[in-house]
């Protein structure tokens, strides 16, 4: 019995986690102004920062049509989908579409939607694998995963906040007064998917620690869990955080993974997202 896992482009897998996991990714369209950019491997992600930086206009991206995902999902008797957050974007939409599609043609599809996007991802679609590689039947996958979901937690830190502001996730006033005051946001899920402002930070020491704070502030159990740890263009720092966060919390493992094109858009040059 063949099963697949189908991630949109936020997804910041890398191509081992790929093909230990079976999973294939389906792209989204990134917009910079007028311009479309298909978020797939063919992406050059530095020209893509100076694009982003130099775009005056709207940032933001369109979800992968559902014919894709279902397309993705044919050709596996199982298929497990992991989007992002649908309260950020139309892509748990277009997948769902994509299953009655690929169901109508003898496919099994179940789609988590991730309330979450980029590491967050990344994390589900591991325990998702790691689940199928132990033999664990559909139904048992499935309420795990779905369960799972509702407990993780993302946070992220941002260096810069021109592509929220750009893209409307962050309204002018708040914008003008974080730059104004030159403080890092870091920012979260609010537990439905959608985006909330948690904390902020001045330089490299008080990022690692209010972001391992949220950790503790979160009230998560972490003891033997996983993390991800997604970072754009900033592996230096993400290393530095992962090590604060083995000093002081008994993870079981931590995957540091770098953004692919959407991730990059909203983590903006320097971001951090971590996901557990």
């Amino acid at each position: 019995m063949e099963h697949r896992i189908v991630v949109d482009s936020c997804c910041d897998v890398t191509p081992e986690l790929c093909r230990d996991y079976n999973i294939i990714s389906v792209p989204l369209t990134l917009t910079l102004g007028e311009r479309s950019i298909v978020d797939d491997d063919a992406i050059d992600l530095p020209q893509l920062m100076t694009d982003m930086k130099n775009c005056k206009s709207r940032i933001g991206s369109a979800a992968p049509s559902p014919i894709l995902f279902k397309e993705a999902y044919l050709g596996a008797q199982n298929a497990y989908a992991v989007t992002l957050s649908s309260n950020l974007s139309g892509s748990y939409s277009s997948a769902m579409v994509g299953k009655e599609m690929a169901e109508a043609e003898g496919a099994t599809v179940h789609v988590f939607d991730s309330k979450s996007a980029a590491a967050g991802e990344v994390l589900i679609a591991i325990k998702t694998g790691e689940m199928i590689k132990a033999g664990i039947q559909p139904p048992e996958i499935i309420a795990s995963i779905e369960g799972f979901v509702k407990q993780m937690k993302t946070y992220f830190v941002l260096e810069n906040i021109d592509n929220l502001l750009k893209n409307g996730r962050m309204n002018k006033i708040t914008g003008t007064i974080i730059t104004m005051l030159g403080i890092k946001p870091i920012m979260g899920d609010d537990g439905d998917g959608n985006i909330a402002l948690y904390s902020h930070a001045r330089g490299e020491k008080q990022i690692i620690e209010r972001m391992a704070d949220t950790i503790k502030k979160s009230g998560r159990d972490c003891e033997g869990q996983s993390m991800v740890i997604a970072h754009c263009n900033n592996p230096g720092l993400a290393e530095k955080l992962m090590n604060e966060i083995k000093r002081r919390f008994p993870f079981g493992n931590i995957l540091i993974v770098p953004t692919k094109g959407l991730s990059s858009v909203y983590a903006n040059n320097k971001g951090l997202i971590m996901a557990f």
